[in-house]
């Protein structure tokens, strides 16, 4: 059995998603986001999600942590630029619990995933409700987001099995 934590980096919600499985199908999954609020220091914000992955990583144990490959828009340059602090203290976190790091860029997920690499987030939360077998939205994206990164580092981490 392996176990993959993906991880969708956010300031104001960065999404968690842990799916378990062996070789011949996917036997769990759990999602969830980790919130903060715009009201607070940047540097406070980046200690909640710093100490709360932690602290999950460590509970979790998981076989390998898969976290959204940052990029930025040539349009929003500042949003990369938070996007990538956030990416920093998850990679941090993911070193102090002692775990195997990957990233994938996000337009790979969605080929794994949807057999687009350019598939909305729509299309992204439907796919994986129906790769996992949930029957209900999964909300918020980041989580369904996250659990896009869990399950294209399942499938590549079944491979070498």
């Amino acid at each position: 059995m392996i176990k993959i934590v993906g991880i969708d980096p956010g300031l104001a919600g960065t999404g968690i998603g842990v799916i378990q499985g062996d070789r011949n199908q996917i036997r769990g999954y759990s999602f969830g986001s980790i919130e903060t609020h715009t009201k607070n220091p940047i540097h406070f914000r980046l200690h909640i999600i710093y100490s709360k992955i932690l602290e999950f990583l460590c509970s979790q144990k998981p076989d390998r942590v898969i976290i959204e490959d940052i990029y930025s828009l040539e349009k929003y340059p500042g949003s990369g630029i938070m996007l990538g602090k956030v990416s920093g203290v998850l990679l941090l976190a993911a070193y102090e619990a002692g775990l195997e790091v990957e990233e994938i860029p996000v337009r790979e997920v969605k080929k794994i995933i949807c057999g687009n690499g350019s598939a909305d987030k729509y299309q992204v939360e439907r796919a994986v409700r129906n790769l996992i077998n949930h029957d209900c939205e999964i909300r918020p994206f980041h989580a369904s987001d996250a659990l896009g990164l869990a399950l294209a580092g399942y499938y590549r981490h079944k491979r070498i099995l």
